[in-house]
């Protein structure tokens, strides 16, 4: 098959758990079809484009500032958006230059199947009724989230805002699309709730090998979180724990430690460590698996979200016992308490981390079971090819006519 896969960004550095789902997959798919590739290229990151030529025969660079959170850039766009219909979430990757490269590049070519990876480019697409929707994510049920776990009556209404407005969105961009393709059967039977479409699903995987263990991982902490803390969920789970459930550990084991693995903390995140020497703010790192390996217990507090978390997936594979929310957890195949722990209030959470700490035999159990379900059923190559069979089966998202139709 010839492919065209569309996204808003280049794959490396990888450090986001939608970069990893979409790099595994795409070099599969590429390993048995040519794929075209357009983002948007960062010049501070040279190394994605550099990279592109792992994962596809042909990569079309497009040129967009998008300025980071918390920069005076992103500020202006905030405020720019507020008269706007469509989300701040996607009118920020909106480009004349993208649809001209889609369109440029549907017009030289035929391919046999175009996917949009994330809802952030669809609005880039002059037409979707023959583009699969890849939906990493229900983004209305995040911003819907945001909303209940919002702080103050300022912020809950921002959030409502940018709710409506991405349910509205959402709802366009699946309807028009030729197919939808969610992350878990959750996620597909949210979509055919909310927007009333056909969603399929593959499963999450997780590189079973490149996160064994070795036999002399050194000690990291008691606790450990993995995710990009410049996404608002993490955070959020991250500050939710500290605030309400480390310090019910710590009445019961003063000397816990936990330490936070991510890019990009928030000023917030970093003054967790400056005021308390038992938490350990990382920042960016080159591989997150000496975390995971050195961690007695993964944490996964989280609040708010959509999709699901390869975070978890990765610490099974790590042989790393993991306590999480139930919306942490969301959409994965685990099961309490026999995999994974689950709680959902900080109490309960507490318990199931001072449990797993100081009952070896507990923890060892719960890791052993994970690293069974991960090692057994989550490959890459098998969600790859689910994902390839949902391209090719009964030609649902292909093309039978010239791609110059979508000019």
């Amino acid at each position: 098959m010839r492919l065209l896969w569309v996204k808003t960004d280049f794959l490396h550095p990888t450090t986001r758990g939608g970069q990893i789902r979409t790099l595994e997959m795409v070099k599969r798919l590429h390993a048995r079809h040519e794929l075209h590739y357009i983002a948007y290229d960062n010049p501070d990151q040279p190394e994605g484009l550099q990279r592109a030529s792992e994962y596809c025969s042909h990569g079309y660079p497009v040129t967009l500032d998008v300025p980071p959170r918390r920069s005076l850039g992103f500020v202006a766009q905030l405020a720019g958006n507020l008269a706007s219909s469509m989300p701040l979430s996607l009118s920020r990757y909106c480009s004349a230059a993208m649809r001209d490269q889609i369109a440029q590049v549907l017009g030289t070519y035929q391919f046999d199947s175009v996917v949009c990876d994330f809802l952030a480019p669809a609005p880039n697409f002059a037409d979707m009724s023959k583009v699969v929707l890849f939906q990493h994510n229900v983004e209305t049920m995040i911003w819907r989230r945001h909303v209940e776990q919002a702080p103050d009556p300022l912020r809950k209404a921002y959030f409502q805002m940018q709710a409506d407005r991405m349910f509205e969105w959402e709802k366009r961009m699946c309807r028009a699309a030729a197919a939808v393709i969610a992350v878990s059967p959750q996620d597909a039977a949210v979509m055919r709730e909310l927007f009333g479409v056909e969603a399929f699903s593959v499963a999450t995987g997780v590189d079973s090998d490149y996160f064994r263990r070795p036999p002399d991982a050194p000690r990291a902490a008691d606790l450990v979180f993995v995710g990009s803390m410049d996404w608002l969920p993490n955070s959020d789970g991250v500050n939710y724990f500290v605030r309400e459930i480390l310090p019910q550990i710590w009445r019961r084991k003063p000397d816990c430690s936990l330490v936070v693995v991510g890019r990009s903390p928030s000023p917030d995140i970093q003054a967790l460590a400056h005021q308390e020497p038992r938490i350990q703010v990382t920042g960016t790192v080159p591989d997150v698996r000496p975390w995971l390996w050195g961690a007695s217990v993964s944490i996964v507090p989280l609040r708010i979200g959509g999709g699901t978390r390869l975070k978890i997936y990765e610490a099974m594979a790590a042989g790393t016992a993991t306590v999480s929310t139930t919306i942490g957890a969301e959409g994965l195949d685990v099961s309490h308490p026999g995999n994974v722990r689950l709680a959902d209030t900080p109490d309960a959470f507490a318990e199931q981390c001072v449990t797993l700490l100081q009952d070896s035999r507990q923890r060892e159990t719960t890791a052993a079971a994970a690293l069974e379900l991960v090692s057994s059923r989550f490959s890459w190559d098998v969600v790859a090819a689910e994902f390839e069979k949902l391209l090719m089966v009964g030609k649902p998202v292909g093309y039978a006519s010239p791609c110059g139709q979508f000019r």
